[in-house]
């Protein structure tokens, strides 16, 4: 990666090559029930089957295959809302290096838990990611460990790019992908890879109402904060970094428009890839498709593309929620 400034469709391959054998190739599978409601074919990518129940291998994975056998064992660090620290922690493991992961107290239990299950060493800080972050920082040069960011990052976002190769590979004619954000990661990388083989597909930008922090910064033109509140999409929480020097700026490049669900359409999409698909997919994965269920479209195309980015769920919430919601669609 000669220019850490401009990414390429190069990088994009190159990452495909350096997480082949740790990062699964996942599945597009059509989703016949919102293909009929659409008059479209509706794609999902089901990144919720990946090894770690997420699409952030992909981005972990290259950036800690890009460092030196000696940066390796200084150890690596990260902050993470859950599905990013997961990934380093599992990747570390499967190299036999160290890894510390920073994680804010607003971070749900269940996933601290899975990080530490994985071998990572975690440190909680603070009420939201930013202070995490801010943490983060300070133990890096406390520690000497090396740098595995969330989403800003030239190989992180290269290695979520893969996820747009498959896609475009797997269905060429896809007119509009739906892309769900928050530090915007997972958006610049399927972004790149999207655009620059199809420059007139349509991208469309999907951004929680209880945590809307890059959506606010694009709108802004620079990085703001944005309150963290309780949500089912809890791995969209958190901001862009004060500093953020890439995923601002692509994102606000390669996107055509933005929407903003609520924790209504995120519930039905939840539900709907339980009731559908037999899948369970966690809240941020499942933004795009309550979105598409919730409201009225006619002019996405005749191919439509979906990321359901991961299958982490708060066990008890999640039953809980899916029993009232089938409660309610039984009373009508």
């Amino acid at each position: 990666m000669a220019d850490m400034n401009e990414l390429s469709l190069r990088d994009v391959f190159a990452a495909r090559r350096r997480i082949h054998g740790v990062a699964l190739r996942t599945p597009l599978v059509e989703s016949p029930a919102l293909s009929r409601r659409l008059g479209a074919k509706l794609f999902v990518k089901l990144e919720c089957a990946q090894r770690t129940g997420a699409f952030k291998v992909r981005g972990a994975t290259n950036r800690i295959m890009s460092f030196s056998p000696e940066q390796r064992q200084a150890g690596v660090i990260t902050f993470s809302t859950g599905n990013h620290g997961k990934a380093v922690a599992y990747v570390s493991g499967r190299l036999g290096i160290k890894a510390v992961v920073c994680v804010s107290e607003h971070v749900p239990s269940y996933r601290v838990e899975r990080i530490r299950e994985l071998g990572a060493e975690v440190l909680v800080k603070g009420d939201s990611q930013d202070e995490a972050e801010r943490e983060y920082y300070r133990v890096v040069e406390e520690r000497g460990l090396q740098p595995v960011v969330p989403f800003d990052d030239p190989y992180v976002i290269a290695g979520q790019g893969t996820i747009g190769l498959e896609m475009i590979e797997d269905e060429p004619e896809l007119e509009t992908v739906l892309v769900q954000l928050s530090g915007g990661g997972l958006g610049a990388g399927v972004a790149l890879a999207l655009k620059e083989i199809y420059p007139s597909i349509r991208l469309i930008g999907v951004s929680i109402e209880r945590s809307p922090a890059l959506l606010e910064s694009i709108k802004a033109g620079r990085p703001v904060e944005v309150e963290e509140r309780d949500t089912l999409a809890d791995s969209l929480l958190g901001g862009i970094g004060a500093e953020n020097a890439h995923t601002l700026r692509m994102v606000s490049r390669y996107f055509d428009e933005h929407i903003v669900v609520d924790e209504s359409e995120i519930e039905l999409g939840m539900s709907y890839m339980l009731r559908e698909h037999s899948l369970v997919v966690e809240g941020a994965g499942a933004a795009a498709i309550g979105a598409l269920l919730h409201r009225d479209w006619n002019d996405l195309g005749d191919k439509i593309g979906v990321i359901a980015s991961g299958s982490a769920v708060d066990l008890p919430l999640y039953l809980e929620t899916m029993s009232r919601l089938q409660g309610r669609d039984r009373d009508g």
